[in-house]
């Protein structure tokens, strides 16, 4: 019993040391880009009611929820997802404000994933919202900020790739699927199952859908695959978007991929996920949602964007990109009786802005040891008070 008590449940882990450092500071790199940009933090709770997150509002299946009760008897959940409850946190608190508000968070999800897929269970997102702004403008704006977050990380060799959600909405509208037969198409639109789709359907702009990604080429060819209003006026959207992020200098990070779908169904127009190597799935996912917030009773155009802040760790760490941290931490090691000595070396230390913890020599371990110590837990200074009163520096080697 008391092993299994130091052991955590699937799909969770401890973080510590150098790798919750690194993570800290990851955080904080890409927060100083959000605050450029003029986002504005943002919390909300952990848990919420589970009609927050239920189908309605398009989130996550049920299943994968984790779902509990209080004592009136309400059903809560792990928050699976961020997205809605900033669409109800706005709707309550700025429901009167007409001009667009800029919000961002960092939040851990929880996603009760099969054991199956080898995915975590419970994650750190970083993300923000565009409130009440319709225009491509911000769509262009969101994917920038997408494009400035993973520089700011560290990385260099990465691509968004970008959809429209309006494009296979107007294609499966045309063909009069039904619910069943769309999602079994979507399915296998997203696995890039080409035959799966032709023997689906006869439509040829379907058809080509899973191959449809790669440079703005690709959207010419979907222009000439239908004479669908909705899914046209897709393209039109995109290839405008395109021509504003060359404004911004960063079109050679953006691809188009239009067969990318997604599982949360409020998205409403474009869509996006950033990808690196040394990870199989996006370390940024976003797009816009124009209609969720009007399920909390306010009407706003939005759109946004989440960081999956272990996974781009994750990709870090497999290419090698180093994450220093900022601070260092000296240690004041004293005998038994130079505490009153210690204590005003180590407060003196600290006004200059030096981080410093104190130890206390035990009885019997010797210098050595505290040596070993403090290279176990990367101190880089040790300031020694023996009982004599002398104070020695020594610098710890790693």
């Amino acid at each position: 019993m008391k092993e299994r008590l130091i052991h955590t449940p699937e799909g969770v882990r401890d973080i510590y040391n150098g790798e919750c450092a690194r993570k800290n500071r990851l955080s904080e790199r890409m927060k100083s880009v959000l605050k450029s940009y003029g986002y504005r933090d943002i919390q909300t709770p952990t848990f919420e009611f589970f009609d927050i997150f239920n189908q309605d509002k398009g989130s996550l299946p049920s299943n994968q929820m984790y779902k509990f009760f209080d004592r009136e008897g309400n059903t809560l959940v792990l928050r699976p997802d961020i997205t809605p409850s900033i669409a109800r946190a706005v709707s309550k608190y700025f429901h009167e404000e007409n001009f667009s508000m800029r919000f961002s968070y960092t939040g851990n999800i929880f996603i009760n994933n099969s054991s199956l897929q080898g995915r975590m269970k419970e994650s750190t997102q970083m993300g923000a919202e565009l409130i009440g702004d319709q225009s491509i403008d911000a769509d262009a704006e969101m994917i920038a900020l997408a494009v400035r977050l993973l520089l700011a990380a560290g990385l260099t060799e990465f691509q968004i790739d970008v959809g429209h959600v309006g494009f296979f909405k107007g294609l499966i509208e045309e063909c009069g699927m039904n619910e069943e037969t769309e999602q079994t198409l979507r399915e296998l639109i997203e696995n890039k199952n080409y035959f799966g789709v032709e023997a689906m359907t006869d439509n040829p702009a379907l058809i080509r859908l899973p191959k449809l990604f790669g440079s703005q080429e690709i959207l010419k060819e979907a222009k000439r695959l239908t004479s669908n209003m909705k899914a046209l006026s897709a393209i039109t959207r995109l290839e405008r978007l395109y021509e504003i992020l060359g404004i911004y200098g960063l079109q050679k990070y953006v691809t188009f991929d239009l067969g990318m779908l997604t599982q949360y169904d409020y998205y409403t127009g474009v869509i996006f996920r950033g990808y690196t190597y040394g990870t199989g799935d996006a370390v940024v996912k976003g797009g816009r949602y124009d209609t969720l917030l009007q399920k909390f009773g306010k009407d706003a155009a939005s759109v946004g964007l989440a960081v999956v802040v272990d996974e781009l760790l994750n990709a870090l760490s497999r290419q090698k990109v180093e994450m220093e941290e900022d601070v260092s931490v000296t240690m004041v090691l004293y005998g038994d009786s130079v505490f009153p000595e210690a204590f005003k070396k180590a407060e003196a230390l600290r006004e200059t802005g030096v981080c410093v913890q104190m130890n206390h020599m035990e009885a019997g371990i010797g210098l050595e040891a505290y040596m070993d110590y403090a290279r176990r837990f990367k101190i880089q200074t040790i300031f020694y008070l023996n009982d004599a009163g002398e104070t020695k520096i020594l610098e710890v080697e790693p």
